[in-house]
C-alpha cells in the first residue's frame, strides 16, 4: 500500500515538473499585447507588411504600420503621435528627429529608386524616360508632392536636370505620397507616373517602366522613437529590419 502511494506521489511530481517545463518553454503570449506602431513611408508599404509578418511569426510581437508621406509622418511625430519607430523615405527627417532628441541615432535601412511607369503597353518601346515625356500623347503626369515626399523630390530633380520640369503641355497630377502617384497612373488618372520601383514590382502589372539615371538614389533612414512604450520590442524589430531575411524581401522589391 505504502509503495503504491509513493509511486502515485512520484508520478504526480513528474507530471507537475513536465507541466512547468512545457509552460516555460512556450513563447510568451505577446500577440495579445499592444502592437508596435511604426510610421512608414508610403513607398515601403508592401515590403514592410512582408517583413512585419515574418517578424511576428518569429517573435510573436505584433506590428502595425501607418503609411503616409515622410513629411506628414515627421509632422505627426513632432506633434506627439504615439509611434514606436519611424521608417522614412529620406535621411534628413530621421537625422532631424535625432538632433531634436525625438529619437535614437538613425540608420539607413534601404536605398530606393524612382522610375517612370505606365500601365499597359502604349508607351513601351521608347529609348528612355525622356523620350516618353516628350511624347504629345503623354499629357497627364502623376508625381508625388516634392515638398513632403522624397520620391517626388527625386523625380523633380531628374526633370529639372533633363530640362523637362517647366512644360506647359503637361498637366501634373500631384499626390501627397508616392503610392498615390502610382494609384493615379494605375487607374488611368494619369498617362504616366513617377513611381517607386517597389510599387511597380509589388503590383506585377503588364505595363512598363523606365529607370531614371538623373534621379538621385533615395537613401531611406529609420530610427527608434524616444516616446516608445515598448523599447525592447521596437529595438528587436529595427534589428530584424537589417537581418538577412529582411534584406531578401527588400531586394525582391528593388531596394539596394
Amino acid at each position: 500500500m505504502r509503495r503504491r502511494v509513493l509511486k502515485s506521489r512520484l508520478l504526480l511530481t513528474l507530471f507537475t515538473l513536465f507541466t512547468l517545463l512545457v509552460t516555460v518553454s512556450m513563447p510568451s503570449p505577446v500577440c495579445s499585447a499592444e502592437p508596435l506602431r511604426v510610421a512608414v513611408a508610403a513607398n515601403f508599404q508592401q515590403p514592410f507588411k512582408d517583413i512585419a509578418a515574418a517578424f511576428t511569426r518569429e517573435t510573436g510581437i505584433p506590428v502595425e504600420g501607418v503609411f503616409s508621406s515622410s513629411g506628414s509622418l515627421y509632422h505627426q511625430i513632432t506633434n506627439g503621435a504615439p509611434y514606436d519607430a519611424f521608417l522614412s523615405a529620406d535621411e534628413t527627417r530621421p537625422a532631424d528627429l535625432f538632433k531634436k532628441s525625438f529619437s535614437g541615432k538613425p540608420f539607413v535601412y534601404a536605398t530606393g529608386s524612382v522610375v517612370l511607369w505606365a500601365e499597359g503597353k502604349k508607351f513601351c518601346g521608347a529609348a528612355n524616360w525622356r523620350e516618353v515625356m516628350k511624347r504629345k500623347d503623354v499629357q497627364k503626369v502623376a508625381i508625388a508632392n516634392p515638398v513632403v515626399a522624397p520620391y517626388g523630390a527625386a523625380a523633380e530633380a531628374a526633370l529639372r536636370s533633363a530640362g523637362l520640369w517647366n512644360n506647359p503641355d503637361k498637366k501634373w497630377i500631384t499626390g501627397q505620397t508616392i503610392a498615390q502617384a502610382f494609384q493615379y497612373t494605375a487607374t488611368g488618372g494619369a498617362d504616366v507616373g513617377f513611381c517607386a520601383l517597389s510599387s511597380v514590382r509589388a503590383a506585377k502589372t503588364d505595363g512598363c517602366h523606365y529607370d531614371i539615371a538623373e534621379a538621385p538614389p533615395i537613401r531611406q533612414g529609420a530610427c527608434l522613437l524616444n516616446r516608445t512604450k515598448n523599447r525592447t520590442g521596437a529595438e528587436r524589430f529595427l534589428q530584424y529590419l537589417q537581418s538577412p531575411a529582411a534584406e531578401a524581401v527588400k531586394k525582391k522589391y528593388g531596394y539596394r
